[in-house]
């Protein structure tokens, strides 16, 4: 029997929680109807996973809206583990610094004890903050992408990623792919056709492994440079039409060499490929609120040739602009 050991803290987000509990509660019960052995057909006694929510310093945690979760005991109290997970906060409100300079030193030494950390979206900044992803492979969600690099330099992200794991450090990205570690969990202390048997009962896609068709571009606008800020909003107006880099840097009497820089200082991307997210993100917007063919909205876009287009469309969002339409189209 696997140990779970969820942290509560003050706004954590109260779903991770609730959620991973009950899919680990039917992953209990899918495991006992699979392992029915005696003669009369009792279940086992012992579940898959025994399941337990801590905190600071025990009794009640506020979270996410005014939410409450009484945790079991207070982390100090923790005797045994096999896997410790971490749950996430809004974006934009950042956990109790004091709350956690507490917190972060109980998970490194349950790591160095040899316990799995799990660590949920946003979460993921938490463990980041201990120290231990550093030079290994983490993902997070798509929406904090550059706040986490600008904050964890020495940890490999890869954002593209649903879950990663790295000598027993599992991240996942946005929120539902909680259930994406359920599953992992599920496989890594029951087994294959068990994670396969709840897959189907949490209606998750088990081959889910990217986030890349959810992400949304963000298109940087408050960086307080005017000349940048006027390109941008002519590309939004003519994004359509024949583009050059000097074409547009006349707009605002600089040299070229001087606006890529300027451009790529502000936007964080240089103007090419912000004019590629642009195009793509519209084609996206078209293919989800149109009944417009293909080749149609190549040209909307602003590409002649629909071979690049498709191209191109799948490298963005890892789905072609059919399985793109199928999966999110509101038509």
């Amino acid at each position: 029997m696997a140990k779970i050991t969820f942290i509560v803290y003050e706004r954590c987000m109260f779903s991770a929680v609730a959620g991973l509990v009950d899919a680990f509660t039917i992953a209990n019960s899918w495991y006992q109807q699979s392992c029915r052995t005696s003669a009369d057909g009792s279940l086992p006694k012992r579940p898959l996973f025994e399941m337990e929510i801590v905190s600071l310093k025990g009794g009640a945690v506020y979270t996410n809206g005014n939410m409450q979760i009484q945790s079991d005991r207070s982390m100090a109290a923790v005797d045994k583990s096999d896997l410790v997970l971490i749950p996430p906060h809004i974006c934009g409100v950042d956990p109790d610094q004091r709350e956690m300079s507490a917190i972060i030193p109980w998970i490194v030494k349950q790591y160095r004890n040899h316990v799995r950390i799990g660590a949920i979206c946003t979460g993921v900044f938490i463990l980041a903050a201990s120290g231990l992803l550093d030079g290994r492979v983490a993902t997070t969600n798509w929406q904090m992408i550059a706040r986490f690099r600008r904050q964890f330099p020495d940890v490999i992200l890869k954002p593209e990623r649903m879950l990663t794991e790295d000598r027993g450090l599992i991240c996942t990205g946005a929120i539902t792919a909680q259930y994406n570690l359920a599953l992992y969990a599920i496989e890594l202390f029951g087994s294959e056709d068990l994670a396969r048997e709840c897959a189907k009962v949490f209606l998750v896609d088990p081959n889910r492994n990217t986030q890349t068709p959810y992400i949304i571009a963000n298109f940087r606008k408050n960086h307080g440079d005017r000349d940048v800020l006027k390109t941008q909003e002519w590309m939004e107006k003519h994004y359509m039409e024949e583009f050059t880099t000097d074409k547009v840097s006349d707009l605002v009497g600089l040299s070229s060499r001087h606006f890529k820089r300027r451009f790529k200082r502000a936007t964080g991307e240089n103007p090419l490929r912000y004019l590629q997210q642009l195009r793509l993100e519209t084609a996206k917007n078209r293919l989800e609120t149109t009944s417009d063919n293909i080749d149609e909205i190549t040209l909307q876009v602003g590409y002649n040739d629909t071979r690049t287009f498709r191209r191109l469309f799948k490298q963005y969002t890892s789905l072609s602009p059919r399985e793109y339409r199928d999966k999110f189209s509101v038509v």
